[in-house]
């Protein structure tokens, strides 16, 4: 990829080898000795992060599917299998949903750089073309990926973007027919999903290699946007770039794990957690922040056919870039009105992401066509105009040059970035303000719970409580069914004994069989059992709840949430706080009034509950002063029993969230320390550069 090498090895084993095939030269010319810009700077290691997140969303994914079941009926409950009992389950799982999110934003911030600095120009076409192939890769994998978990929103995500395919024409139906392996999305859609999700990753890592290549022939582009000339314009990849991009590995992987350990539902969505429901349709249907943006420009025109065609434009249009933009100064370093033209651009995209979460309604449809104006104005209008009229600065001689200089320019960068994302924060201000005061939603209260934050940790005496009134109470109506009563004795669980465990679960009948003579039987519960239904199918639970089917509480917490809004939510990423769901769960268990406030009406065989959407639910009060007794002396009241049964269900939902934190605080510190010898050696390494 780098030319003939003159890597010669010693070790004669080595040398038998290179005389046949020369992988080691290839590889001394490659990563060792090919000649790296000495002015790039940390935007350029995402590069190598990338293919660290390749590597690592690749590893992952083939120990997943080897314990993943790609059967409609059956794939939910395997992925909540593989977070529970497989060793280190949870860990696999939230690296590769997490990473998926990592992949995505690394590869933004590595696109916004090759926009800013011009790596898409001459000669490096088709370097850059190959990049947005493997980002329609990217981008098509994970969407498939997406739907394997077969939760709510997978399901109903998937029914409208292969919905989209109608639109083309002539065509259009046979190939929603196709991908659908039938008339609706069912169990031949989610094995032809598996199948390719499996498959596609190694096909970007064919194309990866095709980047590669066409990035070791073409030459690494860099800021000053100026070709290598001399030996001093250039260093050796290794030590000089490795050591950087390792440096910038390990500060990303700290990112990477906060998300990792402390907040792996941040970037998802609570309906995932719920089984799919072809007959329950959520109330907004969105797919994952990395395709919000284009999402956005679906939505905005109202012609089924045009909108798609807008999408996909929007990301093809990228392709023809190198001849858009004809400017002959590389790096908007040097090119003033490109500059603030780009930070324009990308607050249109992170304002077009917005409106792609919210409801296609209102301001936001004329929001997002204005902005989709805005987003193809920059391309067809914006970079060939200036092309013609901009006076870029004079750019350096040479690399070296653009090293020795004094940074200009920095201030006013600066300036520009704070100014794009104080226009951006505040219409997202607005924007969540007016989404609020749509809801008419009341916010349930902010609770203190014991195992918030990174230290958290579940309160034993509170575990043990809210599984009393779960049996007492709670099950008589709602099922408990991904726990077993094995897991009572778990290391993190309520800190029961396996005999006490063994106890527990002999107090409940368990239906078994079919017996020698073929008829089913009941027996008492043993530990691998798991907590059984009150119904023995959801046609019972409908028909003995008013036709509303009591939902089970496995993961009820996870899968409840409510909207904290901007800013909020972006202080409970620095704060952890990811505990919409117990605070949600506890306001509704306390959340019932014994009349509805004037104005209100609600249907018969419903009940007033200030915090349910709608106020209006099948559920009876459950609670009341004095229903339970506590054997340590806690309040009998309505508030000690909803902070108890919350946390139990909290603990059902994250049964090793206290392991989670506990190796969380291990990686860190080991991550943390290794960022800081990079960095040290780093500098060591370059101080002889200089």
């Amino acid at each position: 990829m780098s030319g003939p090498s003159d890597f010669q090895p010693s070790n004669p084993a080595l040398k038998w080898i290179e005389r046949r095939l020369p992988i080691f030269g290839l590889i001394h010319s490659s990563f060792v000795a090919y000649p790296t810009p000495r002015n790039l700077n940390y935007w350029w290691t995402f590069g190598a992060i990338l293919s660290m997140m390749l590597a690592l969303q690749i590893l992952t994914g083939v120990i997943l599917a080897m314990h993943y079941t790609p059967h409609a009926d059956l794939a939910f409950k395997s992925v909540e299998l593989i977070v529970r009992d497989v060793n280190y389950g949870w860990l696999l799982r939230n690296m590769h949903a997490c990473g998926a999110s990592m992949f995505f934003f690394a590869v933004y911030i590595h696109m916004f750089r090759g926009l800013y600095y011009g790596s898409y120009k001459e000669p490096r076409e088709v370097l850059w073309i190959l990049g947005v192939i493997i980002y329609l890769l990217m981008m098509a994998t994970g969407f498939m990926g997406y739907v394997l978990p077969w939760g709510q929103m997978s399901f109903w995500g998937a029914t409208v973007i292969t919905n989209l395919f109608s639109a083309v024409p002539y065509f259009g139906e046979s190939i929603v027919t196709l991908l659908w392996g039938g008339y609706s999305v069912g169990n031949p859609t989610l094995n032809r999903f598996f199948s390719l999700h499996y498959l596609l990753p190694f096909v970007i890592a064919g194309v990866v290699v095709l980047h590669v290549w066409a990035l070791h022939v073409a030459g690494q582009n860099n800021p000053a946007g100026v070709e290598a000339k001399t030996e001093k314009d250039t260093v050796a990849f290794t030590p000089y770039a490795t050591i950087k991009d390792m440096f910038g590995v390990s500060c990303f992987l700290i990112f990477f794990a906060w998300f990792i350990f402390y907040m792996p539902n941040y970037l998802g969505d609570a309906d995932n957690y719920i089984p799919a429901n072809p007959g329950v349709t959520p109330a907004h249907i969105v797919p994952e922040w990395y395709y919000l943006p284009f999402y956005a420009i679906l939505r905005s025109i109202p012609n089924k056919l045009a909108g798609v065609v807008a999408m996909f434009s929007a990301i093809i249009i990228l392709c023809f870039l190198p001849w858009l933009d004809s400017a002959r100064t590389r790096s908007s370093k040097y090119r003033p009105l490109a500059k603030q033209f780009f930070w324009i651009f990308v607050v249109v995209c992170i304002l077009l992401g917005y409106l792609g979460s919210q409801p296609p309604e209102g301001i936001y449809v004329i929001a997002g066509r204005i902005l989709t104006v805005c987003y193809f104005a920059y391309f067809l209008i914006v970079l060939p105009l200036l092309a013609r009229i901009e006076t870029p600065r004079p750019v350096p001689n040479s690399i070296a040059d653009d090293v020795l200089a004094k940074s200009k320019g920095r201030a006013a960068t600066a300036a520009s970035v704070m100014l794009a994302m104080v226009v951006a924060g505040s219409l997202l201000v607005g924007g969540t303000q007016n989404a609020k005061a749509e809801e008419g939603g009341t916010a349930p209260p902010a609770q203190k719970w014991s195992f918030s934050g990174p230290f958290g940790t579940y309160d034993r005496g509170s575990l043990q409580r809210g599984l009393k009134v779960y049996k007492e109470v709670c099950a008589a109506c709602h099922g408990l069914s991904y726990v077993a009563f094995r897991n009572l004795a778990d290391p993190g669980g309520p800190g029961y004994s396996p005999a006490q465990a063994a106890a527990f679960a002999s107090e409940y009948k368990i239906k078994d069989g079919p017996n020698d003579q073929g008829e089913m039987f009941e027996r008492p519960g043993r530990p691998a059992d798991y907590f059984p239904s009150p119904f023995p199918n959801e046609q019972a639970a409908r028909a003995a709840n008013g036709g509303a089917a009591p939902p089970d509480l496995s993961l009820i917490t996870k899968a409840r949430s409510y909207k904290r809004g901007f800013p909020q939510f972006a202080i409970d990423f620095f704060t952890q706080y990811q505990e919409q769901g117990p605070d949600y769960v506890d306001a509704i268990l306390q959340g019932f009034e014994d009349k509805a406030p004037a104005g209100v009406t609600i249907p018969e065989g419903s009940y007033y509950n200030k915090y349910f959407p709608g106020h209006a639910i099948k559920m009876p009060k459950p609670l009341s002063d004095g229903q339970v007794t506590f054997d340590d002396g806690s309040p009998a009241t309505v508030k000690q029993y909803a902070h108890d049964v919350t946390t139990f269900l909290m603990w059902a939902a994250e049964p090793h969230m206290e392991e989670r934190k506990r190796i969380g605080m291990q990686v860190f510190f080991f991550l943390v320390v290794f960022a800081f010898l990079m960095y040290f050696t780093k500098r060591k390494v370059w101080a002889n550069a200089h």
